[in-house]
């Protein structure tokens, strides 16, 4: 299915959609063909170059609302735009709040703003600092024909993850730094307790 995608700075492509049957969590995630990418893979396709990929992990506030808390709008926007150019997949993942789901994420927000960073607020919640499993996205992948891919991202997790799940990430590509006032401490926090490759001159 193909559908037209735009952003309000006026950017805008078509992306083929992918849907999916059968995925280990049983929820919808989607996967966007972009750019040479937005066809049908043939049956039995496989790779020989490695694909451009981002996982993108879904977040309401900030892909949908523009919430200036976090990144995730700025590097969906970002990710697009590369994928469509490169050609490659965009697949959007349900794992709000790194896994623990809306009310809790915004419930973690309130604890945020009383002084935990953004790991402390999931744990205190009774969370794992980070609950995304990446199963469903090595399935999705083995599914799109994609057994190599250039991983489009600053965490160094997602590439562990698909590894150890049986996909050969050959690079992994950092997005931007999308730094803002509203979101520098949140940023940092990343770079500090999770390792993200992010090039900051700021402290947590």
């Amino acid at each position: 299915m193909l559908v037209p995608v735009a952003f309000a700075d006026g950017f805008g492509t078509t992306a083929r959609v992918f849907t999916f049957d059968g995925l280990a969590d049983g929820r919808e995630h989607l996967a966007l063909g972009l750019g040479d990418r937005s066809a049908a893979p043939r049956p039995g396709a496989c790779d020989r170059d490695p694909t451009p990929t981002r996982l993108h992990s879904e977040c309401l506030t900030g892909d949908v609302f523009g919430s200036g808390r976090c990144d995730c709008g700025a590097q969906l926007r970002e990710s697009v735009e590369r994928l469509d150019a490169s050609g490659g997949f965009l697949l959007y993942l349900r794992q709000e709040g790194r896994g623990i789901g809306l009310y809790p994420k915004l419930d973690a927000y309130v604890l945020q703003d009383a002084g935990l960073d953004t790991y402390e607020a999931n744990v205190a919640l009774g969370y794992g600092e980070d609950e995304r499993d990446y199963t469903v996205a090595a399935q999705m992948l083995g599914a799109l024909g994609v057994s190599r891919v250039e991983l489009l991202s600053n965490n160094p997790d997602k590439a562990a993850q698909l590894r150890a799940l049986g996909i050969t990430v050959a690079r992994r590509v950092p997005t931007g730094v999308h730094l803002s006032d509203a979101n520098a401490h949140y940023l940092a926090t990343k770079v500090v307790r999770g390792a993200h490759t992010l090039d900051l001159h700021v402290q947590p």
